[in-house]
């Protein structure tokens, strides 16, 4: 009963499923069919954990964080890719079936153009695309012009969280001085908490081979 008593204070932000009160640091699901995440108490996020709870349409986003310390991704690549900026995101959205890939701008997340074949060739045959969970996990790649790159597997809001950064503190053409000591702290963080990809990351039913489209 104290869970149902217990007022929250005015401001501050309560699950969007029970309407329980979070903390500052909470967790998320995706709506699927709406194309959104909802931000969750802990007891509503494990609702979500299991595949096909609630009908499928909200999924629980995971906590992993993986790394290939092996990835390389050259000018060519990067080119094919068609990206305007050394950033971008992409994940597999069930509800369209298909891969999306977004990059941040002034503007928000902006999604571009990616096709099938281009993303075999680049980036669907790497071992961390192998165990990309759809909707609620990203491929996140960064790369300055002339580096190898890098790529890491996170939670899909922590991508979105990255967005909003950029958004903040984004000036001029290429970001500014502020944009790239954020961005640059940013994957500091996300290093610090990947861990080497390794075989048992792949589910038992998943063969080998690139992304279906």
């Amino acid at each position: 009963m104290r869970r149902f008593t217990q007022r929250p204070e005015p401001d501050q932000e309560r699950c969007e499923l029970c309407n329980e009160p979070l903390a500052e640091e909470h967790r998320h699901l995706v709506d699927t069919q709406r194309r959104a995440l909802k931000c969750c108490c802990t007891a509503c996020h494990l609702l979500f954990t299991r595949p096909g709870a609630g009908g499928g349409r909200f999924r629980a986003v995971p906590d992993r964080y993986l790394a290939d310390p092996g990835f390389t991704l050259d000018d060519a690549d990067w080119n094919q890719l068609q990206i305007p900026v050394g950033l971008a995101f992409f994940f597999r959205n069930s509800e369209l079936d298909r891969l999306v890939a977004f990059y941040p701008s002034p503007a928000g997340a902006t999604e571009s153009e990616l096709d099938p074949e281009t993303w075999r060739a680049v980036l669907g045959d790497s071992r961390l695309a192998a165990v990309l969970r759809p909707d609620v996990e990203a491929l996140l790649v960064h790369r300055d012009p002339g580096g190898p790159g890098e790529c890491h597997l996170v939670p899909v809001d922590v991508c979105y969280e990255l967005v909003g950064r950029m958004r903040l503190h984004w000036q001029g053409f290429d970001g500014g001085a502020e944009a790239r000591a954020d961005l640059a702290d940013f994957f500091e963080r996300v290093r610090d908490r990947a861990r080497p990809y390794d075989a048992a990351d792949r589910p038992a039913d998943e063969g080998g081979g690139s992304w279906p489209t």
